[in-house]
């Protein structure tokens, strides 16, 4: 009991914690007002993705186009709205950019279901595929003239917290709940524990997949928008890496590359760690190349240590009687 505590959601907390402590002793302004709401602003978009991530990476799949639906997303919905001061044609914008995340999500899982393609190569192969569709949208060119009130609402803070990272605490808070108070959350962990079983007692596991890669679209729109708010622009290049940051974050919090473990709150600490990483890093003078090893290790070992939980969670499970939980037998249409 007490591995699993120290291996689960307490055992990051507790390494996020120390993570701060440390950079705060070492690392000049870090504990700064200004600095924690950077942090919080930085953070924003990989929590965003990372929301979406989680409920793929629950069913055991993997999205690797993230950050070129994001970049195809926002020069959609960049376009529509540049050099228009309309709150109509700014909240149509940002309604196409989710429906094109969700378009794009939809085709991910489709695709991956209907010809049983692991979502490995369905994915990887739309990675291609939206980016050249952005630049070819554009003709690679950068998007600017965002609306005045777009840009507002990335700068301004509520009750001193950036207003985009309270975007992101909302997704996340929708997220934990759908996954840990509905039917459809249970669903979502056990197609990824067991998908035969689900599929036995009458559930379509295809549709719940689909739905999945779908939610993570919807993410994938939100962000592009956020980051449009942000940077005042939209540009075809954006997001390139966005999905392995996003995939670290859920492996990191606690999530099984394998489906049916994980949870929100562990994906939030996890973008959380990243977030504080980076920063701390940045401000203690280490270079980019620097960075970029010490975070690849992060996640190593966040690897190893998923690889470790399920030895032991296999362990206890022969040491000790399981209680399994039943598949909901119905869900409401």
């Amino acid at each position: 009991m007490i591995k699993r505590l120290v291996l689960g959601e307490a055992g990051i907390g507790v390494a996020l914690v120390v993570l701060a402590g440390f950079f705060v002793i070492a690392a000049p302004n870090f504990a700064t007002e200004q600095n924690l709401r950077n942090i919080m602003t930085q953070i924003t978009l990989n929590t965003v993705l990372a929301v979406g991530m989680t409920f793929v990476i629950l069913v055991g799949g993997i999205d690797l186009s993230v950050g070129s639906a994001m970049a195809l997303c926002a020069v959609v919905s960049g376009t529509m709205m540049a050099g228009s001061g309309s709150v109509v044609t700014l909240v149509g914008a940002i309604l196409v950019s989710v429906l094109v995340g969700a378009v794009v999500g939809w085709i991910n899982g489709f695709v991956s279901e209907q010809w049983r393609v692991p979502s490995f190569i369905v994915t990887l192969a739309m990675l291609n595929v939206a980016r050249g569709a952005a630049e070819r949208y554009t003709d690679a060119a950068t998007i600017y003239n965002l609306p005045a009130a777009l840009n507002d609402f990335g700068t301004i803070t509520l009750l001193g917290v950036p207003a985009v990272f309270w975007v992101a605490l909302l997704l996340a808070g929708i997220g934990w709940f759908v996954l840990s108070r509905t039917v459809f959350g249970r669903l979502i962990y056990a197609t990824g524990n067991n998908e035969e079983a689900v599929r036995l007692s009458g559930h379509k596991t295809s549709r719940i997949k689909i739905a999945a890669f779908m939610i993570a679209g919807l993410t994938v729109g939100i962000a592009a928008v956020l980051y449009m708010a942000r940077l005042n622009i939209a540009s075809p290049i954006l997001g390139q890496g966005y999905e392995l940051n996003a995939i670290a974050a859920v492996v990191i919090g606690g999530a099984s590359l394998m489906g049916g473990r994980g949870s929100m709150a562990g994906t939030f600490l996890g973008a959380c760690l990243l977030g504080v990483l980076t920063n701390g890093l940045l401000l203690m003078g280490v270079s980019d190349f620097e960075r970029q090893i010490i975070t690849g290790l992060v996640i190593l070992v966040a690897v190893v240590l998923d690889a470790y939980r399920l030895r032991l969670a296999r362990k206890l499970a022969v040491t000790q009687p399981a209680t399994k939980e039943p598949v909901p037998a119905t869900v409401a249409s």
